[in-house]
Order: C-alpha cells, then sequence, then structure tokens
C-alpha cells in the first residue's frame, strides 16, 4: 500500500469530503421523497393536523419521537463515536425557571408553521417537489435567521 506523500493528502482529503457530500446529498434526496411520499409536506395534512380532524401527522411525529429516544439512548449506552471517531456528546438542556425559551419558542415556531402549512424541514422538498411559491417560506427563514443572529446579543438567555 502507497502512502500518501505530503502533496497528495490534501487531494485525498478533498476526495473523502466529496464522497461524504454526495453521500449526504443521496441520503437528503431519499428523505425527501420520503416526506413528499408520506405526505408529510401536504398543506392539507398539516391543517388537519393543527385542526385536530386526523390522526396521520401524529401518528408520524410520535414515531419519529420514539426513534429519536431509542437513538439518543442507543448513543449513549453504546459511546457511540461519529465518522471521525470523536464522541458523540449530547449537552443536557439548560431549565432556567420554568422552561420559557423552549415553550415560548415552541409556540411562536408552531404558530408559524400552522399558518404557512409548511414546517421549515422540508422547504427543499417542497421547492423539489415544484411548488415554487415556498421560495416564500425560504426567504422568510433565512431571514427570521439573520434576525434572530443580529438580535441574539440584546437577548436574555
Amino acid at each position: 500500500m502507497a502512502q500518501s506523500t505530503p502533496s497528495t493528502a490534501p487531494a485525498a482529503r478533498t476526495d473523502q469530503r466529496l464522497g461524504a457530500l454526495v453521500l449526504y446529498m443521496l441520503v437528503g434526496v431519499f428523505f425527501g421523497i420520503i416526506l413528499i411520499k408520506s405526505e408529510v409536506v401536504s398543506w392539507f395534512r398539516i391543517q388537519e393536523m393543527f385542526r385536530f380532524q386526523a390522526f396521520h401527522m401524529y401518528g408520524i411525529i410520535g414515531s419519529a419521537i420514539v426513534v429519536a429516544a431509542a437513538s439518543v439512548q442507543l448513543i449513549k449506552r453504546f459511546n457511540i463515536t461519529d465518522r471521525d471517531g470523536q464522541p458523540i456528546v449530547i449537552p443536557p438542556k439548560k431549565w432556567e425557571g420554568v422552561g420559557t425559551r423552549y415553550w415560548l419558542g415552541g409556540i411562536i415556531f408552531g404558530l408559524g408553521w400552522a399558518l404557512l402549512g409548511a414546517c421549515p424541514g422540508p422547504i427543499f422538498a417542497l421547492f423539489g417537489a415544484g411548488i415554487t411559491v415556498i421560495i416564500v417560506a425560504l426567504l422568510s427563514a433565512l431571514a427570521g435567521t439573520w434576525a434572530y443572529a443580529y438580535l441574539r446579543p440584546k437577548l436574555p438567555h
């Protein structure tokens, strides 16, 4: 096996990063297809959920919570590492008082989700499915992110 010389090492790292990006892109496309086919990104399904008219979305969200909880427990119990061999550390939440930052943030997020009819997560899947009006949501999400970054030093954390 040939050893890498200083001139070939950066090229090998670039190839590895490109391969990882392609893999992540393919996983993202696959996940987007699942979101579209399961109707998780359907405006009608989301409205049904917020009007308590159907169990569809609650079942999917509940399943996601169960899978996430099991995954976190597996990561913690078996000291699973990331692809670079670094330990995965999940810091505990800081509950100051009654957790206002969490419930208030959840209310704001939920109001935006209900008004828009789309969660910010699948914006790109919706755009890829041909729902181009979602670009308004994408620009609004970017504006909100920018506003938070600007205001964060002034906010009580």
